[in-house]
């Protein structure tokens, strides 16, 4: 199956930065209307006008919800079950995330928690909410995109639950890919390696305290590429899509790698950080 981004109605999760907003960008040209959620009202205002202002004929609405609590996640369904748009949905692309660089055992237990809150719960409760509102057919397939990560192939010290977290996206994104098929929903995940967004910022403590970037540049590929690849992928009904060379060699070599041998070159990056 593939799926067609002209004239699509699509909701995209984490719509006020970085990939998010690059969706919107990259969707805009040819989709009908977008559905932008965040919790950030006016950054989202901000995304809204400058869409419209160079599509003036693009719907655009914003819904501020943190999707990292019950409350925003049922507010996110209610706008949906209420709006027109919602029997026009055809695109869900699960694109919020939340790191936390630094050992389990320094966190704490509310980001802990958020992580797995926004990274796990929320993808598959919307997903699951949603599926009764993705209008497809035969011919015209509706769509899912999650944003997974390359660090879901493998276990990350200092950045554990993170990588944990997008394990569970790709192994439910591939399942799910198997499951709707019958029904005319394309499911697609994206693995991007560090991307020049928000995330790191974020994703810092509040000490400052980062995590070991070493040989990060051989795989940092640019936002507006992952966005594309990702999109491309999900047109042509690819399950799995690794943006950029360096990931496109990574993500399988880090699929087939021996465990003993992940776990040595893991240790030792963990202890040179350490020292």
């Amino acid at each position: 199956m593939r799926f067609h981004t002209k004239d699509c109605t699509a909701i995209i999760t984490g719509a006020s930065s970085g990939l998010g907003v690059e969706f919107a960008r990259q969707l805009a040209p040819e989709a009908r209307a977008l559905i932008l959620v965040a919790r950030r009202l006016e950054a989202l205002e901000a995304v809204k006008t400058d869409l419209i202002s160079a599509h003036p004929n693009l719907r655009v609405e914003v819904v501020a919800a943190d999707l990292a609590t019950d409350a925003g996640r049922a507010d996110l369904l209610a706008w949906v079950a209420g709006s027109p748009l919602g029997k026009d949905l055809n695109l869900l692309i699960n694109n919020a995330g939340l790191g936390d660089y630094g050992t389990v055992a320094s966190a704490t237990a509310e980001r802990l928690r958020a992580q797995i809150e926004v990274n796990i719960t929320a993808v598959v409760l919307l997903s699951h909410a949603l599926l009764p509102h993705l209008r497809r057919d035969p011919e015209a397939p509706a769509g899912i995109l999650n944003v997974s990560s390359l660090a879901s192939m493998a276990p990350m010290p200092d950045l554990a639950v993170y990588a944990a977290s997008k394990a569970f996206v790709t192994s439910f994104s591939e399942a799910l890919n198997i499951e709707l098929a019958a029904e005319h929903i394309v499911v697609s995940y994206v693995c991007p390696g560090p991307t020049p967004t928000n995330f790191s910022q974020t994703a810092k403590r509040p000490d400052g305290s980062d995590t070991d970037r070493e040989g990060q540049g051989l795989l940092r590929v640019p936002v507006a590429q992952v966005v594309g690849s990702a999109l491309d992928g999900l047109r042509a009904g690819s399950s799995c899509v690794f943006p950029g060379a360096g990931v496109s060699v990574a993500g399988p070599l880090f699929r087939i790698m021996p465990r003993f041998l992940m776990r040595l070159i893991l240790r030792r990056r963990f202890e040179r950080r350490t020292l």
